[in-house]
């Protein structure tokens, strides 16, 4: 369902580093992190998320969250924008 949601979104952002960018500047609707992703990576924009009270949903696959988002290799984490 939330690999739906990448699909249908109007605007996305694809990777921790503009993610956290959108966070930043108060763009994100929600926010999707690929279970599979190394923490390492995720955990920061997940933490900033959780400070700005911006919802998180949780798929299975970075591999299927990147062909969501129409690209040829995996996303760790996609921001759906405002």
């Amino acid at each position: 369902m939330s690999y739906e949601k990448v699909l249908r979104a109007n605007k996305i952002v694809i990777g921790t580093k503009q993610t956290a960018k959108a966070l930043k500047n108060g763009q994100v609707q929600e926010l999707v992190i690929a279970l599979d992703a190394d923490p390492k990576i995720t955990d920061s924009v997940v933490n900033q998320a959780l400070r700005m009270n911006v919802p998180i949903l949780y798929v299975d696959s970075n591999k299927k969250l990147g062909k969501a988002c129409r690209v040829e290799v995996g996303a760790s984490a996609v921001a759906i924008i405002r």
